[in-house]
Formats: structure tokens, C-alpha cells, sequence
């Protein structure tokens, strides 16, 4: 191979490294683009022997930088700081209301007029208030599921 097919390859591979730092896409899609370069030169150069001698070192050199970078770099020092450990277990969203609530007692944490927030058994959910508007901490019965909403109805009292 020439000195043109391995410039080409050693920047891409440079680009292909710095898009674990860099946030987006632009730095590995230029990376690709500098590979396949290399790739192309080396078809016309050498034809399709060295086309393909070219083609096999690239897959091959990206594929050992993505094991270094996946699998041994996490495991440094400097790995260990840029990469995330921790999953984030909450969400900002109400949970999806199943048929294991039907009948059960809620409490209003926003006003339902008719739709808000309910609580029921420590859970948040997004509910519909058939009886029409129900003050917030009102009691509260679950009366169905309708499309991921829980419906309910004002408590009668005894």
C-alpha cells in the first residue's frame, strides 16, 4: 500500500476514535468516509487485489479499535470516568395503569376536571374523573383501565 491509503486509513481511524469522546456522529461518519477513501485509492492504485488487501486491513483495524475502545478502555482509569455505571431507574411519566387496580381507592394529587394525577397504593397515574370534576385530595374508587388511563369515580361515602 501507498503512503496515500495509509494516511487515509490512519486519519480515519483517528476520526473513528475521537467519536467515543466527542458527542455525535459527525467525527465516525467522517472517520468512515476517510476509511472508505482509503479503500477507493487502493482500488485504483492496485487494482482489485490491493483493493481488497485494503478493504480486509480496514475491517480488521476497526474492529480491534472497537474492542479497545468497548472493552479494554472502560477498564482504565480514564475508562472508568467517561463512560456511565449507573442506569437511571425513575421516570418523569405516570405509570401505566394495569387491571390490578380496578376497585381499589385513590386520592386525587391534582385536580381532576375531568383528568389528572391519582395515587393508588403509593403509585402515580394518569386518571379520568367519570362523576366530572374531583377536587385534589379527593377519595377516590377505581372503576376501570381505558386506554392506559385509569377512569374513576368519586367515593360514596357510608
Amino acid at each position: 500500500m501507498d503512503s496515500s491509503v495509509i494516511l487515509l486509513f490512519a486519519i480515519g481511524l483517528i476520526l473513528l476514535g475521537f467519536e467515543v469522546v466527542v458527542p455525535g456522529a459527525v467525527l465516525g461518519l467522517l472517520g468512515g468516509v476517510f476509511l472508505l477513501g482509503g479503500v477507493g485509492v487502493a482500488f485504483y492504485s492496485h487494482g482489485s487485489e490491493g483493493g481488497l488487501l485494503a478493504l480486509a486491513v480496514a475491517v480488521v483495524a476497526v474492529a480491534a479499535q472497537l474492542y479497545v475502545e468497548f472493552r479494554i478502555l472502560p477498564r482504565t482509569a480514564m475508562g472508568r470516568r467517561m463512560f456511565l455505571n449507573a442506569a437511571i431507574s425513575n421516570t418523569s411519566q405516570p405509570a401505566v395503569a394495569g387491571g390490578e387496580v380496578v376497585g381499589k381507592s385513590a386520592v386525587a394529587l391534582t385536580a381532576l376536571g375531568p383528568t389528572g394525577l391519582v395515587e393508588v397504593e403509593g403509585k402515580r397515574y394518569e386518571a379520568r374523573c367519570d362523576s366530572g370534576f374531583a377536587d385534589e385530595g379527593a377519595r377516590l374508587r377505581v372503576v376501570r383501565v381505558e386506554s392506559f388511563q385509569l377512569v374513576v369515580m368519586a367515593e360514596v361515602s357510608a
